[in-house]
């Protein structure tokens, strides 16, 4: 059984999540939320009209960014977070809206609490890194 204070270490966090199947529900739940939520129209008028290919973005850079396999940079080379999103007006609401969709989405899963609010927490780094605006 993997304890908070395991979750970021190895591939506990990968493991947590259900490893590539859990993290592509995890994706796909995320993307629902973003295309439902009023809150998140802004952040969704950023993404074309078809999301496979995001969804299948977002669970291959969790993937690797929860310590499994490097899944993003096998099919899409390396990622800098701020450099992919430096083109989008991303300031604090957008921010705190796509933590609102990951939220909602991580509700879903069949996580345990503990890792739940551990990765939300987590994810909020990623989340300000894309920030574009004050």
């Amino acid at each position: 059984m993997t304890t908070p204070s395991m979750f970021g270490q190895a591939d506990n966090s990968y493991l947590a999540a259900g490893g590539e199947a859990g993290l592509q529900q995890l994706a796909a739940d995320f993307y629902h939320a973003m295309d439902t939520r009023t809150d998140a129209a802004i952040i969704r008028a950023m993404h074309p009209d078809c999301l496979k290919e995001s969804t299948d973005k977002l669970a291959r850079f969790l993937a690797g960014w929860l310590g499994g396999p490097s899944l993003y940079r096998e099919k899409y080379g390396p990622i800098s977070i701020p450099r992919a999103h430096a083109h989008l007006a991303i300031g604090s609401s957008e921010r705190d809206a796509w933590l609102a969709c990951m939220a909602q989405a991580l509700a879903q899963q069949d996580y345990s609490p503990s890792f739940k609010t551990y990765l939300l927490q987590a994810l909020s780094v990623p989340a300000e890194r894309c920030r574009t605006q004050a």
